[in-house]
């Protein structure tokens, strides 16, 4: 392709503003084939002008990913542009939109963080209450087992004539004398039930 390919004032007029949102069409070339691509972004920095050496460039994201590229204004590569949508802006070059980007993404990254914390915290309270009432699901069974063994030895009531449980007789040799009396009750109950 030569440089007489390009229509020069035609590309002077193009609006090659920052802040525009541009599809530019770049012709590539595979093989001896040639086919047209697309590349849609925002426009954050016109340098030159129209002089030979002018460029603009494009970013967009892709895929959560910021992407840009300088293209030549002059450039035979350069199919043709399609100006997606137009906005005003105050600044000449838009650098500050890869910043704002980025703390966008952290951002974004940051409310995964708390959705995943939020799912962990909520698994984390099933699994304590799955295993609260697990353990007092097998507390009562060795209760009901226990039990069950007395009734089954014939120890349902080995307290003395007034039908008093030994735990009864324990809690209160325990207020009344402390821990030696409560030994002492105990001894005098294991000589009553042999």
């Amino acid at each position: 392709m030569a440089l007489a390919d390009i229509n020069i004032e035609e590309r002077k007029k193009w609006d090659l503003r920052p802040g525009n949102t541009v599809r530019v069409w770049q012709k590539i070339r595979e093989g001896g084939k040639t086919r047209l691509q697309a590349f849609e972004g925002l426009i954050i920095a016109h340098k030159h002008g129209f002089e030979p050496g002018a460029t603009f460039t494009v970013r967009k994201n892709s895929g959560g990913i910021g992407v840009e590229r300088i293209f030549p204004v002059f450039s035979p590569n350069i199919d043709r542009i399609e100006i997606v949508r137009r906005s005003k802006v105050r600044r000449s070059k838009l650098y500050y939109i890869r910043e704002k980007t980025a703390k966008q993404i952290r951002k974004k990254m940051k409310q995964l963080r708390n959705i995943f914390s939020e799912k962990d915290a909520n698994d984390m309270e099933e699994k304590k209450e799955e295993s609260v009432e697990s353990s007092q699901k097998a507390q009562t069974e060795n209760k009901e087992k226990t039990s069950a063994g007395d009734v089954a030895g014939g120890t349902e009531n080995s307290g003395d004539e007034d039908g008093e449980d030994t735990s009864e007789k324990n809690e209160e040799a325990l207020k009344e004398g402390g821990n030696e009396n409560a030994g002492e009750a105990l001894k005098e109950e294991d000589k009553k039930e042999n």
